[in-house]
């Protein structure tokens, strides 16, 4: 499937057909679901925040995202450091409250890194039998809601 989007005087085409047939999957592990529980984070910002830029890459795979609090901006919030894939999947590996941790030390993202390299190398089974052990969390497009 093709979309055009026109947004300027120039016609814009976007081509969907990949993004459909392989949909982005969000995972999280434990830790990070206890951190996000604490700030009040639900799974559908979670969702939306992921949708957008990363605040930067620390390159090997991690990435770090802003994770607002509700009814608050990002500057304060959070910080998810996660493993990307191609924007086909996305492992939320870590979070930490900008006011309890300036970043991360570089023996540290190289541990991420580390991580990142294992979750993007699981398979699709294997993906699946962690979240049926309940040791990753698999945060659904359906549980967002979306305004168009």
């Amino acid at each position: 499937m093709i979309v055009s989007l026109k947004y300027s005087p120039k016609d814009y085409t976007l081509n969907v057909a990949d993004r459909l047939d392989n949909p982005l999957r969000i995972f999280a592990t434990k830790p990070f679901m206890r951190f996000a529980e604490q700030m009040g984070v639900s799974s559908a910002e979670l969702w939306d925040a992921l949708q957008h830029k990363s605040d930067a890459d620390l390159g090997g795979g991690v990435m770090k995202y802003r994770i607002a609090r509700p009814g608050e901006g990002t500057s304060g919030g959070g910080r998810a450091i996660v493993a990307v894939q191609r924007r086909e999947r996305i492992f939320l590996m870590f979070g930490f409250e900008k006011k309890d941790l300036a970043n991360i030390k570089p023996d540290e993202l190289k541990d991420f890194r580390k991580a990142a390299k294992a979750y993007i190398a699981l398979s699709k089974d294997a993906l699946t039998k962690l979240v049926k052990l309940k040791t990753l969390t698999e945060i659904k497009a359906a549980n967002a809601s979306f305004e168009l």
